[in-house]
């Protein structure tokens, strides 16, 4: 796996940061847990191209500090606090993990030694572009309720078959009249639970086929101006349906 970092600038210059960019504090805390507790190997890169592997040691959530378990011998930790800074490198379930940390600092121990440093502010998942759709569970009958385009009187609810950052796939019955790709929705209601409600603008990308067993056709669709707080709680949805997945795994 490729332990080096993702060229941060190169990718906002492009406008495409959007949808790797996790920045809810809860968010972030939990992906740090994530790593914590699976003793994940994380490599600090500095400014200079040394690369120090090392494991978190600790999180303290209400100063929102971190210790990286560290060989304080190690020249490669002396760049490291020279420089002051890194880019951590991680991976979970292969998705690639980044984050700066910032303040470093060499905190001794009787037995160990640490290298503290303050939370990250953002920290970035990168993977497949399809694996950040997350499939909501039947149970919670996530649905989008909106009017047909062409017939304005015809209220839908729509199955959501799968959902990310910047869209959402709906499920259009074979008994509903068809809607073209690049129509424009302006008002949606996404209800993916009891706690992750919102509008937003829909354009169709696409429409096929969902599948053999499925009657009806398949919508991709892109979210545009999600209503204030909106893209907040879709993240919080999707970083806790992807959490529950890896705990199903584990078990």
């Amino acid at each position: 796996m490729d332990t080096s970092p993702m060229p941060i600038d190169a990718l906002a210059a492009r406008g495409s940061l959007a949808e790797f960019s996790v920045a809810i504090p809860i968010a972030i805390r939990n992906l740090l847990r994530d790593l914590l507790d699976g003793a994940v190997l994380i490599h600090l890169n500095s400014p200079g191209g040394a690369v120090y592997t090392t494991t978190l040691w600790t999180l303290d959530t209400g100063r929102e500090a971190l210790n990286f378990a560290v060989d304080a011998d190690d020249p490669r930790v002396a760049t490291l606090l020279e420089h002051g800074e890194a880019t951590a490198v991680a991976y979970l379930d292969n998705i690639k993990v980044q984050f700066d940390v910032q303040q470093l600092m060499l905190v001794r121990g009787s037995r160990h030694a640490t290298l503290a440093a303050r939370f990250p502010i953002v920290v970035y998942r990168f993977q497949r572009r399809g694996s950040f759709r997350v499939r909501p569970p039947a149970r919670s009958a996530p649905a989008a309720r909106l009017r047909h385009p062409q017939l304005p009187d015809m209220a839908l609810e729509l199955r959501i078959l799968d959902v990310s950052m910047g869209g959402l796939a709906l499920l259009l019955p074979h008994d509903v009249p068809p809607i073209d790709p690049g129509t424009e929705l302006g008002r949606v209601r996404i209800e993916l639970d009891g706690d992750t409600r919102f509008d937003t603008g829909l354009r169709i990308q696409h429409v096929s086929s969902a599948g053999p067993d499925t009657q009806g056709v398949r919508l991709g669709c892109e979210m545009l101006a999600p209503e204030a707080g909106g893209m907040r709680a879709l993240q919080v949805y999707i970083d806790r349906t992807q959490r529950r997945r890896r705990a199903l795994n584990l078990d």
